[in-house]
């Protein structure tokens, strides 16, 4: 897969390093994503989708320097065969310090830092920002509609008006979802820049989901299993606060007829 170059000197996604302009967060949409909820998962067909994207576009400058290659494999994820995770791995170099040189990776390496200065890496970028708090500071809105991280991400990849202006010798780009309304980000996607295979929805909106999606599980890999032992604790838990109620009602029954 070929990558498609990026402006170099960034802040990607307005979510890491130094903003140039500061103020209120913008407009936040809510996403119905696959993996909210309790028995949410994530999409695994989307996951590949944002994985490519990834690949061809993001990788150009943003690293996920905490996620191996083998990860693609695992359940619950982009659930990858053994023999694409090697391939998909194989296209890629790594460096390698007992050798000093670059070599092919393996499914054991990681994705690497990021190759800009000032482009954050993106393993955990997913769960870096809260769009969604309240009401009042509460934090409700986040039991029902998620941190809104993955939301966050769509916002800011849609929220580009086409307007631009010079600041302190940068470009800035008029973005309605990032504080303050300007980000040194140039937009990064557009419609139809990415094309699937099998083909599949490519606007601008879907892609933005699918790359949102994919940094989601990055942030949070064995999110599927760790709601799987949530809820078998609360069946577990349920069970034994029933079984307990039961047991103490027997153990004073004869206590309380004398009464």
């Amino acid at each position: 897969m070929f990558k498609k170059t990026l402006l170099s000197a960034v802040i990607a996604l307005g979510l890491g390093g130094n903003a140039f302009a500061a103020g209120d967060a913008g407009h936040i949409e809510d996403v119905a994503f696959s993996f909210e909820g309790v028995f949410g998962k994530f999409d695994q067909h989307q996951l590949q989708r944002g994985l490519q994207i990834y690949t061809e576009v993001c990788s150009a400058c943003h690293g996920l320097n905490l996620v191996a290659y083998r990860t693609l494999g695992d359940a619950g994820g982009p659930a990858m065969e053994a023999d694409q995770v090697k391939a998909y791995a194989a296209q890629l170099e790594v460096y390698d310090a007992e050798l000093d040189d670059y070599r092919a990776a393996i499914p054991s390496d990681y994705f690497g830092s990021s190759n800009d200065e000032n482009a954050p890496d993106l393993s955990l970028m997913a769960k870096a920002r809260a769009a969604f708090h309240g009401p009042y500071g509460t934090g409700i809105n986040q039991l029902f509609r998620g941190i809104g991280g993955p939301e966050y991400i769509v916002a800011i990849l849609n929220g580009y008006t086409g307007e631009e202006k010079e600041q302190a010798g940068s470009i800035l780009y008029e973005n309605t979802a990032f504080p303050g309304g300007w980000i040194a980000m140039a937009p990064p996607l557009f419609d139809e820049l990415v094309e699937f295979d099998p083909a599949h929805d490519n606007d601008l909106h879907h892609l933005s989901e699918d790359v949102a999606a994919f940094l989601m599980w990055s942030a949070e890999p064995k999110l599927m299993q760790r709601k799987n032992a949530g809820l078998v604790a609360v069946i577990f838990l349920t069970f034994l606060a029933v079984m307990l109620y039961l047991t103490n009602k027997k153990i004073w029954a004869k206590a309380k007829r004398k009464d």
